[in-house]
């Protein structure tokens, strides 16, 4: 051991906490959350929380992990757990995230982050009084393609950015088997007005809209239904307030089309315009274009990254890494709540505007306006 001037030995650094990590909720999207938590150097998944009982010892069993528990008053009075990860239902997530932060426990929760706004002012004010992080995870603005699009814009790759435009395109076969009872709570939003596609699976590109360039100005869209539950196709259209680019998205269903995914069957990419030149991004939860995953095409020339991390699974990973740095770095995680109002927002202004077939304000968005436009 080195010693210091005058023969003293020089003290060793303080081990790092390894912060320990519950997940609330264990049903079919909690097996792309785990995999973060495996070889985690900051962090363990050190507990488990779900009604089913069965579920708890199979998914004990499958992860390793010591500790389960069937209430989350139990969990929240364990003191060794520092973060709780909720993936219940959206419903279910303001009186989660507030008790957990009244615990004292750091807390992300699944998009988006309530089927109320008045929830997500409660929950980021919960988080605040009590002095803990609050995150709300997506993990598209994590997947590494668009990690590496947004350095590219920024180093001025593409010039000026002109355009932004997202797709999404939902296939009905070539994805993994999932049981139907996965989707069946979201026909209650539906019945509510919501919609998965622009309010749930939507809610990841409207992420990264606002995470390119910005809050949302002013809204206009078309939305129509297929087979009364898909809220497709669509085609929305939006203003930035602190940007000259516009931006879109158009949703649609192809109920024969074949798309083979590890994952779930979409295709799914970007585009964003610039005075030099353009960046393509694809694949996501799946492969649909024989192409890389990012593309950028600038002065006559086109450059592929296909050599770059493009699996859906790493954008969890990424994810889920990024909060526990959060936390022992103190500093403010990339998906605040605060942000997670925005998006969700945005989702609703998209919905509304779909169905008004007017402008609609973000700003203006509130719970009264939601439930009015909920009924037609």
């Amino acid at each position: 051991m080195a010693k210091a001037p005058g023969g003293t030995k020089k003290a060793a650094p303080p081990k790092k906490k390894k912060l320990r990590a519950a997940i609330v909720g264990i049903g079919d999207i909690s097996m792309m959350h785990q995999p973060g938590y495996v070889n985690n150097p900051d962090c363990e998944l050190y507990a488990i929380c779900d009604l089913d009982e069965q579920k708890l010892e199979a998914r004990g069993k499958e992860w390793g992990v010591p500790v389960a528990y069937n209430k989350l008053s139990d969990l929240l009075a364990d003191p060794t757990v520092d973060i709780v990860e909720i993936l219940t239902p959206h419903h279910c997530h303001a009186d989660m995230v507030v008790a957990c932060a009244e615990a004292g426990k750091h807390v992300s929760v699944q998009k988006p982050m309530c089927d109320k706004l008045a929830g997500a002012d409660r929950m980021i004010a919960a988080a605040r009084t009590a002095g803990v992080k609050l995150k709300v995870f997506e993990n598209f603005v994590f997947y590494p393609p668009y990690v590496k699009a947004k350095e590219l814009i920024a180093a001025g790759e593409i010039g000026e950015p002109l355009t932004v435009r997202f797709k999404l395109g939902t296939c009905m076969f070539g994805a993994r088997y999932y049981p139907l009872s996965v989707e069946l709570w979201h026909l209650l939003e539906v019945e509510k007005g919501m919609g998965q596609a622009i309010f749930d699976d939507g809610y990841h590109k409207l992420s990264q809209a606002v995470d390119l360039f910005g809050d949302i100005e002013i809204v206009r869209g078309w939305v129509d239904r297929s087979f009364a539950y898909a809220d497709m196709p669509g085609v929305l259209i939006w203003r930035y307030k602190d940007s000259d680019v516009l931006g879109a998205f158009d949703l649609g269903i192809s109920p024969n089309l074949y798309n083979k995914s590890k994952y779930f069957s979409a295709d799914e990419r970007i585009d964003i315009t610039g005075t030099r030149g353009s960046i393509s991004i694809t694949r996501c939860s799946a492969q649909f274009l024989d192409a890389p995953a990012l593309t950028l095409t600038r002065d006559g020339r086109r450059f592929l990254f296909d050599d770059i991390r493009a699996d859906w699974l790493d954008s969890f990973m990424d994810s889920t890494r990024h909060f526990p740095k959060c936390v022992l770095n103190d500093t403010a995680p990339l998906l605040s709540g605060e942000r997670g109002k925005k998006v969700t927002q945005f989702a609703f202004a998209c919905i509304i505007a779909g169905k008004c077939r007017g402008e609609v304000r973000p700003d203006d968005v509130d719970d009264d306006l939601v439930e009015e436009f909920s009924r037609k």
